[in-house]
């Protein structure tokens, strides 16, 4: 039977990089996958031949031997397809972890990585505003000091799992359907350990308790997320360690309310003040300032003092502070002043 031209197989021209084949052949192995096509021979065939065509084609000796000799420049040439989709699974494992979402290579196609944390960290309401820094502890697994994160016993080191070959996942075939897990001999590193160092039992790393630097900035809020990268938890050798994230809670203040960069406040005034106007002295977090009360203020008069409020994050400049009017009534009142009330009432 002819066989079909390599370069038409995968749709290509003669001329086609390594980067062109490969997203040829990714687009063809989708299309074709069996998986995709149960019970479809056409397809079955096609996903073998792009495979086969692919083989060929990426590797650069079969290449120029295909394009001087052709189909029968093959032969004997160690191309001979594919002993069934296992076969093809596991030459081309990059390619198809990056398609269905599993890794053909295990720990050796991709770098292991240790557990993200979590700290719930509370702070004041003026930290917030201005910012501070903390020390805090965090009970944490670190590279082992002593293997330095080998897991291995001094003057020993790591072997290749024999299970995987070093991959750390091995691949089962369930009729058309290819099954990727992790090694259970390796857990998924690709090596094994024949002789454990004693400090953390061959794990590569240890539980240690360590102070790490939070820096917030000011403006931050009540619920803001910061991520400290690497300051996570470890694997040992051959990963990188995971994140920390701080969610940050901000304890209330007893005068102010926030809204985002803006601050609100109430300020008591008396009939008299709220009548006639006053200047009064307002404490702020900056320190005190002088507030106008307008003459004829009403309960809930708003007074903006720009630039009183929260420092805005990542940007320059602040909110505002809102001061909001509470006329106060008197709930006793003297005869003298009475009798003044009734003459003011009259008078209007």
């Amino acid at each position: 039977m002819t066989k079909t031209d390599y370069y038409e197989v995968l749709d290509v021209e003669r001329n086609a990089d390594g980067a062109t084949l490969k997203r040829a052949y990714r687009k063809l192995a989708v299309k074709y996958h069996p998986d995709r096509n149960p019970d479809d021979p056409t397809a079955e065939e096609r996903f073998k031949e792009a495979a086969e065509a692919y083989a060929v084609l990426s590797d650069p000796e079969k290449r120029r031997r295909y394009d001087r000799f052709g189909h029968e420049g093959m032969q004997g040439g160690g191309v001979g397809g594919f002993n069934g989709f296992d076969d093809i699974f596991s030459r081309f494992g990059d390619i198809f972890g990056d398609i269905f979402g599993f890794s053909g290579g295990g720990a050796r196609g991709g770098i292991r990585r240790g557990a993200d944390l979590r700290l719930d960290l509370s702070i004041s309401f003026e930290e917030a505003v201005f910012g501070t820094e903390r020390h805090v502890p965090i009970n944490r697994f670190e590279a082992c000091g002593d293997c330095r994160g080998s897991g291995a016993a001094e003057g020993s080191k790591p072997e290749n799992c024999s299970t995987c070959g070093g991959r750390g996942q091995v691949v089962h075939s369930q009729g058309l359907f290819m099954i990727s897990t992790t090694c259970p001999r390796c857990n998924g590193t690709g090596q094994v350990i024949r002789n454990a160092c004693p400090t953390c039992g061959g794990k590569g790393r240890e539980r240690i308790e360590k102070r790490v630097k939070i820096k917030l900035p000011p403006g931050v809020d009540n619920g803001t997320r910061l991520r400290l990268a690497g300051e996570g938890e470890s694997v040992g050798q051959g990963g990188e360690p995971g994140d920390l994230f701080v969610f940050v809670r901000v304890e209330p203040h007893p005068l102010f309310e926030r809204d985002q960069d803006d601050l609100h406040c109430e300020l008591p005034v008396s009939i008299v003040q709220a009548t006639l106007g006053d200047k009064l002295e307002l404490p702020t977090l900056d320190g005190s300032v002088k507030v106008k009360i307008p003459a004829g203020a009403q309960p809930g008069t708003r007074i903006r003092l720009a630039g009183e409020g929260v420092p805005r994050l990542q940007v320059r400049g602040r909110g505002d502070l809102y001061v909001h009017l509470k006329v106060v009534v008197p709930s006793k009142v003297t005869r003298k002043q009475r009798d003044l009330l009734r003459q003011f009432a009259e008078a209007g």
